[in-house]
């Protein structure tokens, strides 16, 4: 059965949170802050203008779940939503939940009026740059530099 996919509430921070730490742990074997990461998506949640949350249901309970952001593109006079902490649970992978996850992202982009989506995914994860083509994302040429504060 498809999960159900929906926004994310104050009240899924904590699986949220516990999701993100596994991801980075998992991913890049970069282990993240409670203190930090804790009030990060409590606050998230809290305004739609910093991002939005989706999570993937299952019986009830949450499997899976993708962020989005938001990126102003002068070039193509619209917003560039980018999907980002996407991770679902081991034992719910290979079920269609980030598929739906990203089917939700693409409805609500398009209703919104964005002109499209990226996402960036580490170069060592190559599993997910596999599912990711299968729903028909490519590379967008570019590389992701980063200078963090």
């Amino acid at each position: 059965m498809a999960p159900t996919i929906r926004r994310a509430r104050p009240g899924d921070a904590p699986v949220i949170v516990g999701f993100n730490i596994a991801l980075a742990t998992e991913t890049e074997d970069h282990v993240l802050d409670p203190a930090i990461i804790g009030p990060g998506v409590a606050a998230a949640l809290a305004d739609p203008a910093k991002c939005l949350y989706f999570v993937a249901e299952d019986g009830g309970r949450i499997v899976g779940q993708t962020m989005v952001t938001y990126e102003w593109s002068d070039w193509r006079n619209g917003f560039l939503w980018w999907i980002q902490s996407v991770y679902v649970e081991a034992a719910a992978r290979e079920g269609g939940v980030f598929k739906a996850l990203h089917a939700r992202v693409v409805e609500e982009a398009r209703k919104a009026g964005a002109v499209g989506i990226r996402l960036y995914v580490f170069d060592g994860n190559t599993r997910a740059q596999k599912v990711y083509a299968r729903l028909g994302m490519k590379d967008g040429r570019y590389r992701v530099l980063e200078e963090m504060f």
